[in-house]
């Protein structure tokens, strides 16, 4: 029973330091995708590069402390690529796509808009040159998993505060409708909600205030895939117990 985790780590070293690798190694995951590393190869020690046996392929952003995407796997991959062809996106540590037979697993990490206009305008470029080669995934006709944080929460459903956030980053109409249009015309399957439709199942909760505490989160961090694969999906988990990032790991077991 194939398990996959995705969990934005807000900086790799930061994860560690609050437990991340000792937690994970008691999750026996096939499948681990991370993101936002923050982090360069030379900052990589043996622990994050191969903790507890798994191999480690990482996508880095040439910026120093930014961004970054990886995939623990048990098994080593048939195939690895880093980047899905944008010179701009890929200098930003942004993908990084594991084959093992059939499945293709990838890990990544869309840009958040909320920072700036600036951002938010690259994150629109961002949208669409991703939809096109998220056609050209399915088009493989492979098992796709495709793990991280979106940044953005596809429904009123998946925000506490959704009235307020209309007019912002990671929930703008225009965000909601290309992810729309990823399950919809792409045909790719969003498989928590395929599985839990209960209200508030967030994965990301604001450092200000008492978000964390009141749950005044957002769910944007997703495991999208392929029809084939995302029916076998069987259990869904917001693991909550400790708190390694300001994201909480989805955890998906999968059958074969």
């Amino acid at each position: 029973m194939p398990k996959i985790i995705s969990a934005n780590l807000n900086g790799i070293r930061s994860a560690h330091k609050k437990g991340f690798f000792n937690w994970m190694a008691t999750q026996t995951a096939d499948f681990i995708c991370v993101q936002e590393l923050k982090a360069q190869l030379p900052d990589m020690t043996e622990e994050f590069l191969a903790p507890g046996g798994y191999h480690g392929h990482f996508h880095y952003a040439e910026k120093k402390g930014y961004s970054g995407t990886g995939i623990y796997s048990r098994v080593k991959p048939d195939a690895v690529r880093t980047g899905f062809g944008s010179p701009e996106f890929d200098a930003e540590g942004r993908y990084v796509r594991c084959d093992f037979g059939n499945l293709t697993v990838i890990s990544v990490y869309c840009p958040s808009g909320s920072s700036s206009p600036e951002r938010q305008e690259a994150k629109f470029r961002f949208m669409e040159l991703f939809l096109p080669h998220l056609l050209e995934l399915k088009a493989e006709g492979r098992e796709v998993v495709i793990c991280g944080d979106w940044n953005i929460a596809h429904q009123e459903i998946d925000l506490k505060n959704y009235k307020g956030n209309k007019k912002n980053s990671g929930f703008l109409p225009e965000e909601r409708a290309w992810l729309t249009r990823v399950f919809d015309e792409v045909g790719l399957v969003d498989v928590h909600r395929g599985i839990d439709k209960r209200p508030e199942q967030y994965t990301w909760w604001s450092n200000r205030g008492q978000a964390y505490a009141k749950n005044v989160g957002w769910r944007i961090d997703y495991h999208v895939a392929t029809p084939g694969i995302a029916a076998q999906a069987r259990t869904v988990a917001v693991y909550k117990d400790e708190r390694f990032s300001d994201h909480a790991p989805l955890i998906i077991d999968y059958t074969v």
